[in-house]
Parts: structure tokens; C-alpha cells; sequence
């Protein structure tokens, strides 16, 4: 009896001990889960959709360090995998950022229309503008320009003549920058070997049909690039007279010309650049920097930021270049943060961790780490920090006792005051034609600079109609003997198909 006792007692406890065990260990699970569950929802997920190679990616050599006034600036870590930790650091919040790259505007806009989803994203000025008008976009926070707020670096940072752009320049009456904060900005000219192309040859859109050059001029492969310089071409004569230089709303008559889409010019723009299509090397994208290194053309259409680095490449190779703003007119174009309302979806501190990616940016060392990888220029000046403009002077500044020297006034950009005497850096007058006026351009060239505005639906229809001309073959331009000929050709391949058909049945 005692050992029967015993064995239910011992067949109890091992019950109780494992179902003990087994709750022990849901209860351990079940905690595991609640734990994961929260730390999962303290950590803010950010998606940023940026350019490719547009942004530091650190891993810098100790020999890459700028070595300012101010200061050392390095690379270490990525931009982002430092903005998390800052964000951390600075409002105890975990940030995990989901950063994708995009290759075209044209794309982005098709991934947004497919349902795809971003916070944070980085388009050019014309769809940023067409973001705008279609109520993609979610404002800024009233706060993100208060500048007594010591982490807004953009507000506190960015150029006076950036922002005058952003405030002024508006879509459905309200400006950009209600909905975009610029972050790279720069202008077009001509990048050109001085001994085969002249400066004045150079300072003009003409170049790209100078029969001079003929097979040794490349041009951009985009619409808008070519047509911009299209117009520029078409319309130099005017452009470049007294007469219309001196209208006291000259901005704004430029801004109109460089914008014509009339029937009528969209025409003669056809006309021009299937002209251009003979004389030029190519219609290009990326290509244009190695074939002008390598001597393969003279001259090439450039964006600034590209620009400076062909012309770092070819001085590495002691091989000169040079780099030229026409006279008629050159194109200011941005690229700009903005955030998708989809996105951001009334979340605040989605909203909150999206603005303080903009401002970590615009940090004026960060400013300088992205200027340095990427080679563009950033909108920030630095306001009351010198760095930006430190970094100005530690490329582009001359030796102390350096010959043939310049005062090249940047005080429109750093300060807003052309004569600003603290913006005014004395450089080798050679860099009033080569990076620093891309980099930099100085103020006289962006008196004549405009901005291309975003097209409607019409007008998309009719350019690009006008692209596919240019860059295939133009239907309309066909002579009726050429129709004749093609319509008695398809007629005999028809006959003979028949009759091979009916030769094979009998």
C-alpha cells in the first residue's frame, strides 16, 4: 500500500513539475514575444529613397581627412548608420533606416504610381514641382524653419540665395519650400579641351551644331537637358542682346523664353536637335566624362557637379580642361528632400524622424562629407558656422604667396551681400573657368541662370512626341515619293507571301 501511495504521488508530482515546466516555459515565450513586440514598436522605421552614390558611405582612409580651420572632417561610418546613432542619442528614440536607391525621376514616379511606398525621397526640381501639383506631398511641420530650435541645421543653414529660390519660385500658389528642402543644387555649361575649343566657341549653346566640331560634341540624352540648350540656341540672338538684357524684368522674361512650349517652338526645337543628332559624337548620359578624358571629343553638355569631377579626372591625368557657362542662358537645377503624405500617413514621429534626416544633413560637417563623396554642391552655406566655406577656401583657395590671383565673391551664396568681405576668396584666376565656377558659379552667371519648370499633361504629350522624333526618326519629315516607295515594297512582300502560300497547298 505504502509503495502504491508512493507511485501516485511520484506520477503527480512529475505531472505537476512538467505541466509546471510547460507553463514556466510559455510564460517565458509568451514574455519573450511582449518584449521583442515592443522593442519592435520603440524603433522607428524611416524609408529613404535617394540617388545612387548620392550620400557618404564612409570607410574613409585617414589620409581622405579635410583638414579645415574649424576643424578635421572624416568619413568613418555611413551617413546613415550615423544619423541613427545621432537620432538615438538625441531624442532617445531607436531609428532604423530602409534606404533604397532610384535611377530616374521617370522611375520613381512610376514606383509611386504602382503603389510603392516611401517616406522620405530625393527628386529633381521639375518632379518635385509635379509632386506638388498632384497632392502627393506632405508639409513640412510649422516648426521645421524655427530656428531658435538648436537641431534644425537646415533652417539655421541653408542659403540665403537657395532659399530665396525655394520661397519665391510656388505651385498652386504655395512656395516649395512648404514641401521640399533643397539638398544638391547646380548649373549646366560646357566642359572643353582649350586646345582644339576656344573660350568664346565654348560660351555658347551654338557650339553643339558648330560644324567645326562636327562628330566630337556630346549632348545630353534626356528631353528636358537637350531642349533646355535647344532654346538656349534658337533663341541666342535675342537672348544675349542689350535690348532684352536690360529689361528691368529680365529675370522673368528669361524664365518665360527658356519655358516656351508654343507649337511653333517645339517645332524648331525638332528641327535643331535632329540637326544637332548629325553633328554631334553622341546623345549621352554618363559617357561624355571618360570620352572627354580620354580625348574622344572636344566639348561635352555637363551637369556642374559632373563637370568637377571630369576635370579632377583629366588633372590627375595631366590632361587640361576647361569649363564654360553660355551666355544665353544655363540651367539652375536642384534635387530636393520631400515627403510622401502616403508615407507618412499622419504618423508624427515618422514625420518628426524624416525632418531630422533632412536637418542631420544639413549639419555643416555632414554638409562636407556629402559635397566631398558625391561632388556636387549642398544648398547649406553653414549660416553662422564657417566649415562650408572653409572647405570652399581649403580646395579652391590660393597659395599666400601664390601669383596671378583673383578676389572671386561668393558672398551671394554664403550670405546673401555680393560684397560680403568675409565671402570673398582670393583663388588662381584660372578657377574662374574651371571648378570653382561650377562648384561656385559666381553671381553674374546666376543673373542669367533659369529654372525649367515641370510640364503639364499637354505639353508632355507634345515634347515628348517631339523627343521620340528627335531620338528615332521624325514620320512627318518623310517625302511622299518615300511613302510610295514603302507602300509598292510592302505590296510585293504581300503578293509574294500569297503566292508562296498557294504554290505550297498545289
Amino acid at each position: 500500500m505504502n509503495r502504491l501511495v508512493k507511485r501516485v504521488n511520484a506520477v503527480l508530482m512529475a505531472l505537476i513539475m512538467g505541466i509546471s515546466g510547460v507553463l514556466f516555459t510559455a510564460g517565458l515565450f509568451f514574455n519573450t514575444q511582449v518584449v521583442t513586440a515592443s522593442a519592435a514598436e520603440d524603433t522607428i522605421v524611416l524609408r529613404v529613397c535617394n540617388w545612387e552614390e548620392y550620400i557618404d558611405e564612409g570607410g574613409w582612409d585617414k589620409e581622405d581627412t579635410i583638414d579645415l580651420e574649424s576643424g578635421d572632417i572624416i568619413g568613418e561610418n555611413s551617413m546613415v548608420s550615423d544619423f541613427e546613432d545621432w537620432y538615438y542619442q538625441t531624442y532617445g528614440k531607436k531609428v532604423k533606416v530602409q534606404y533604397s536607391c532610384l535611377g530616374t525621376n521617370e522611375e520613381l514616379y512610376n514606383m509611386l504610381t504602382l503603389g510603392d511606398d516611401y517616406d522620405l525621397v530625393c527628386p529633381s526640381e521639375y518632379m518635385i514641382m509635379k509632386l506638388m501639383a498632384e497632392g502627393w506631398l506632405e508639409p513640412f511641420s510649422e516648426d521645421f524653419y524655427n530656428t531658435d530650435i538648436e537641431y534644425n541645421y537646415y533652417a539655421k543653414g541653408v542659403s540665403p540665395f537657395i532659399k530665396k529660390t525655394f520661397d519665391e519660385n510656388k505651385i498652386n500658389e504655395e512656395p516649395w519650400s512648404r514641401y521640399a528642402a533643397g539638398y544638391m543644387w547646380g548649373i549646366t555649361g560646357i566642359v572643353y579641351n582649350p586646345e582644339k575649343v576656344t573660350q568664346q566657341e565654348a560660351s555658347t549653346w551654338t557650339i553643339i551644331d558648330n560644324d567645326k566640331f562636327r562628330r566630337q560634341i556630346t549632348i545630353k540624352d534626356n528631353v528636358r537637358d537637350s531642349m533646355f540648350a535647344a532654346l538656349g540656341a534658337i533663341k541666342a540672338d535675342k537672348l544675349t542682346s542689350q535690348e532684352f538684357i536690360n529689361q528691368p524684368d529680365y529675370k522673368e522674361r528669361l524664365a518665360d523664353e527658356m519655358n516656351d512650349t508654343s507649337d511653333e517652338t517645339i517645332n524648331d526645337i525638332q528641327d535643331y536637335l535632329q540637326m544637332v543628332k548629325d553633328n554631334a559624337y553622341s546623345f549621352e548620359t554618363d559617357s561624355a566624362k571618360a570620352d572627354m578624358i580620354t580625348g574622344k571629343v572636344v566639348a561635352g553638355y555637363q551637369w556642374s557637379g559632373d563637370a568637377v569631377y571630369t576635370l579632377d579626372q583629366a588633372d590627375e591625368d595631366d590632361f587640361e580642361l576647361d569649363f564654360a557657362v553660355p551666355e544665353e542662358s544655363t540651367n539652375l537645377y536642384f534635387d530636393g528632400w520631400v515627403m510622401l503624405k502616403s508615407g507618412i500617413n499622419g504618423n508624427s514621429e515618422k514625420k518628426q524622424a524624416a525632418q531630422s534626416f533632412i536637418n542631420f544633413l544639413s549639419k555643416p560637417e555632414n554638409a562636407v562629407r556629402n559635397m566631398n563623396y558625391i561632388g556636387y554642391t549642398s544648398v547649406i552655406s553653414g549660416g553662422d558656422s564657417d566649415v562650408v566655406y572653409n572647405y570652399a577656401k581649403w580646395n579652391y583657395g590660393a597659395d599666400s604667396d601664390g601669383t596671378d590671383t583673383v578676389d572671386y565673391k561668393l558672398g551671394y551664396f554664403f550670405s546673401g551681400d555680393s560684397d560680403d568681405e568675409r565671402y570673398i576668396l582670393k583663388v588662381p584666376a584660372e578657377q574662374t573657368y574651371r571648378q570653382l565656377s561650377a562648384q561656385y558659379p559666381s553671381e553674374e552667371v546666376m543673373d542669367r541662370s533659369a529654372v525649367m519648370q515641370y510640364f503639364d499633361s499637354d505639353e508632355n504629350a507634345r515634347i515628348n512626341q517631339m523627343w521620340i522624333n528627335v531620338r528615332c526618326y521624325n514620320l512627318n519629315k518623310v517625302p511622299v515619293w518615300g511613302w510610295i516607295v514603302a507602300a509598292v515594297v510592302i505590296i510585293i512582300l504581300i503578293v509574294t507571301a500569297i503566292r508562296m502560300k498557294f504554290n505550297k497547298r498545289y
